[in-house]
């Protein structure tokens, strides 16, 4: 099992690019969310990923988060799949929107453009990246 240390600088910055939980979210505003979701394949190198992760990628995107306009985000390791197997996907980002528009708004922004054009980067694993909403049902 591979553990990473969080500076408290790494921790504040995730938090600064968070709200609160999706069930206070919709209590306080409209609803639905629209949400990009980036799933990061297995890195060649997981330390040099976390590395670049924290100390560069995510400092990007929070610079940048006011601009693209996403109210929300989410980070996730995955550790193993429910039969202790190797997950094919390593890490999860998602940047939360509170409609269609302002996540299209947010994609068409130069600094939208930076978080992409960083991932040459860090991503040696590839990755996949989707668009979401909310769904009652």
């Amino acid at each position: 099992m591979h553990r990473v240390a969080l500076s408290l600088s790494a921790l504040a910055l995730v938090a600064a690019c968070s709200r609160p939980a999706p069930q206070q979210q919709q209590a306080a505003g409209p609803g639905p969310h629209w949400v990009i979701v980036v799933l990061y394949h297995q890195p060649k190198d997981t330390a040099a990923f976390e590395r670049y992760y924290f100390g560069t990628h995510l400092p990007l995107a929070a610079s940048v988060k006011e601009e693209v306009g996403f109210t929300r985000a989410v980070f996730v390791k995955f550790t193993h799949n429910l039969d202790g197997s190797r997950p094919a996907y390593y890490r999860k980002a998602e940047l939360w929107f509170d409609s269609e528009a302002a996540l299209q708004g947010g994609i068409a922004t130069p600094g939208f453009k930076k978080i992409g054009d960083d991932f040459k980067n860090f991503v040696t694993g590839g990755l996949t990246a989707l668009v979401s909403v909310e769904s009652p049902k």
